[in-house]
Formats: C-alpha cells, structure tokens, sequence
C-alpha cells in the first residue's frame, strides 16, 4: 500500500507537505501542489493509516457507550424507539466531530466492566446505569466519562450528567389529565427506580396538589418480558375500566397498551384517555395520535458527546448535572371529561 513518503518521493516533495494536504491543513500549501498531491492520491486509492496516526497522538479516536438493559426486558434494547434514536443521535454526533462510535449492551455490569476496562477508547458514554453501578465501572475505568440519564447521589461521586426534568415533565402531564377533569388515574410503569420513580413523584405531586392522595394500587407495574407480558396486558385490561386514564412512563408502553384495549373494544379516547412520555416516532404514528411529554433527544446527544469530547480535551464542565426542559405534546389520546367533581 502506498504511504505519504511514497507520495512525496513521486512529487518531489516533504512528507510534511503530504500530510497536510491529506488532512485538510492546505493553508500554506498552493493550489496547485495541492491539486497535483490530490490527484496522485486518487490515481493509488491512498487509505490513511488512521490507526497509526492515532498511536502516534495516544488517542483512539472511538468514543464508546455502554448500555445496561435488562434481562426481563429486552432481548434487543436498540428495537426500544427510544434508546434507537439516542444511538443515532449519538451516532451521528460523533461522526460530525471526528470520532468513531463502539457500542456495548448487557444488563450485567460485570460483563459491562470487563468489556470497558480492556477497551482503548478516549472516553465512555454510560447509558442506564444505577449509581452503584457506576462506581463499580469508574474504579475501573480512568478515562473521561459522561451519565445519561443518572440519578447517581451528587453528594457521593464527582460525575457529568446529561439529564432531563423527569419529574416536571410528568407533573405537567398529570396536571393536564386533571385540569381536562380525570380524577380516575392510574401509572403505568415498569420500574420504580431512576427516571421512572422521579417521573412517579411528578404525577404524585400533581395528584396530590389537586388533593387525590394516589392509592397504592393505582400504581401499575408492567412485567415487559416476552413471556409475562400477554398474561400482564390481560390483568391490567380486567382493572382499565377502573380508570378514565393512564399516565404512562414512555410512548412504549402507552402505544403498546392502547393498541391490547382497542383490540378488547375499548374506545380509546371515548373511555380511556392516554398520555405518554417521550414523544418518539410511536407517539405521531399510532390513531389515536398520542400526547406526550416530548424530550429533545437530538439535543441531548450533542450535548453528552460536546461535553465528553471537551473532557477528552482536558475541559472538564463548569456545570456537571445538565438538565433539560421537557414540553408538553397534546394530540388526540386525552377526552376532556365535564362537570367532574373533586374527589
């Protein structure tokens, strides 16, 4: 394979000249010598040794992100439309800015450790982790490294967060339900741990304020593996008639839930209404229309790769727990219920 002092021999010129062209650096190099290098390096298809170039600056040039699923929940995580779009967000984030993206998935942070700790990549992107499992994986891992979604105590770890109002955003949800007069609300989640508790508290401080203290049994815990989750849809049919709507967690299982009760003859919104979170592709596709709680997905990728690039460059943030807005989606899955009453 020809290499840039080949090119240069050929050309009569520095390797460092060479070099330049091939990176861009053409400022003081005359078009003319960079039209001649440029067309020797199409005539012999140069590849740049990229690896080489890396050892020689000690960096990879990968970003890596590693995401913890969960073995009663997903046999694919990436088929979830919500972590499929936080990939590519990510995916795409990284590529515009020079780097190459290595992606690693298991629900056991052993396994998860392991891979990191041997991996050569100038920094770590942590998706769906707990805090004690990020404390496991920084005593191993000494790069740079940046949470998604974390709710790891400040109080205990020096980390970065890229993160969002969970809570406000399924507070405004659940105020909107009451203000359209639903008083009848169940929660639909499959986890009370991390985002989905805090979004738990938002939908209990908005209850609560309208004076409904939220019963215990009004919250619904989805068992979503494969195997359970038919038996779960057919228990949580047999209790949706106690109820005029549900807040659910995610756009997932609002969708997944409307579509099992239109299927039994429940009109949906005539009488039940839903709400989601997350406002992902499944929320504008499904009839009803479903209105949500929408997060910035593509804003919340550029942010967490700017902000690892920065650290890799030895920036670290002045502001280490970045929490972004939520808004508010209303379309076609909400009936407004007349002259209800408190209860």
């Amino acid at each position: 394979m020809v290499t840039i002092k080949d090119i240069a021999d050929m050309l009569g010129l520095s390797t460092t000249t060479v070099s330049n062209v091939i990176h861009g650096k053409t400022s003081e190099v005359s078009q003319k010598t960079v039209e001649r290098v440029q067309k020797l390096l199409t005539e012999y298809e140069y590849v740049p040794n990229i690896s080489a170039r890396n050892l020689a600056q000690n960096c990879s040039g990968i970003l890596g992100v590693a995401i913890k699923g969960r073995k009663d929940k997903y046999d694919n995580i990436i088929a979830d439309p919500f972590f499929a779009e936080l990939i590519g967000e990510i995916e795409a984030e990284t590529r515009a800015r020079g780097y190459f993206m290595m992606i690693y998935t298991s629900d056991d942070v052993n396994e998860i450790l392991h891979r990191v700790s041997i991996w050569n990549v100038d920094g770590l992107i942590l998706v769906g982790m707990l805090h004690d499992d990020f404390f496991r994986i920084r005593s191993k891992y000494k790069k740079p490294v940046i949470l998604v979604d974390s709710y790891a105590p400040r109080d205990v770890a020096d980390y970065v967060n890229i993160g969002l109002d969970d809570e406000g955003g399924c507070y405004d949800m659940t105020k909107y339900l009451l203000e359209n007069g639903h008083r009848r609300i169940a929660f639909l989640a499959d986890n009370m741990e991390g985002v989905d508790y805090y979004r738990y508290l938002g939908h209990r401080r908005a209850m609560e304020e309208f004076g409904i203290h939220p019963r215990e049994e009004d919250l619904l815990v989805i068992r979503p593996g494969m195997l359970e989750l038919e038996s779960n849809l057919k228990e949580i049919c047999l209790r949706a008639r106690d109820y005029t709507a549900f807040m659910c967690c995610s756009d997932y299982y609002a969708v997944t839930l409307m579509n099992y009760l239109a299927d039994q003859g429940i009109r949906i919104p005539e009488e039940l209404s839903f709400t989601g979170f997350d406002d992902n592709m499944m929320a504008k596709i499904v009839r009803p229309a479903l209105t949500t709680v929408r997060q910035d997905v593509k804003k919340k990728s550029r942010l967490v790769v700017k902000y690892l690039v920065e650290m890799i460059q030895g920036k670290m943030p002045e502001e280490k727990n970045i929490i972004l807005p939520t808004e508010r989606v209303v379309r076609d899955s909400v009936k407004k219920i007349e002259g209800t009453r408190d209860e």
